[in-house]
């Protein structure tokens, strides 16, 4: 039987940007992203899109959220971050239009392959299509697609795609109802 060798482990074709660029992100969102005292949006927004991150308007970020590499992100109009968010975006995330993902909230794109000896990389897009709700503490796994609308319920675990107007709830997510909005 094969055993898991992390010495072995190479991740070298995975270049997310240039060295220089990814420490300077990494202080700006240390210092005016990923605290709590509470920076304006608007220069958050200017922050962003200054490391190539593509961002619609009336955007609110609340403080305490973490961004991988804006370079890989895509944000519509009037979407709502809040309080210690991780945009762990190792891959492309598109976040669509009238999106709130609340509290603690955590979009994984990247993961390791577990029957790899060398456990290697994997990463994949995610995409919040347009109205979704992340609840609190929520989770979404690499390669998920949330269709038009859908929810998924404080801390549960998005591993598969969410279905338009449909309410997911518990770890792995399971579609539980319809949502209605009146």
């Amino acid at each position: 039987m094969k055993e898991v060798k992390l010495k072995s482990y190479d991740n070298t074709w995975y270049n997310p940007g240039g060295l220089p660029k990814r420490v300077l992100w990494y202080a700006c969102n240390r210092l005016f992203i990923k605290t709590s005292i509470p920076f304006p949006t608007k220069f958050k927004i200017i922050l962003l899109r200054a490391f190539g991150a593509k961002v619609g308007k009336g955007l609110i970020i609340k403080p305490g959220v973490s961004i991988k590499y804006p370079w890989f992100l895509e944000i519509s109009d009037h979407v709502w971050i809040g309080e210690n968010v991780w945009i762990d975006n190792l891959s492309s995330v598109f976040i669509g239009s009238n999106v709130c993902i609340s509290q603690g909230a955590m979009l994984l794109c990247g993961n390791h392959n577990y029957k790899s000896p060398e456990f290697d990389l994997i990463t994949k897009k995610i995409t919040l299509e347009e109205g979704v709700w992340i609840g609190a503490r929520g989770i979404v796994c690499p390669g998920v697609i949330c269709r038009n609308h859908s929810v998924l319920g404080v801390g549960s675990v998005a591993t598969s795609e969410l279905e338009s107007y449909r309410i997911y709830m518990g770890n792995p997510a399971k579609n539980i109802r319809e949502r209605v909005i009146s």
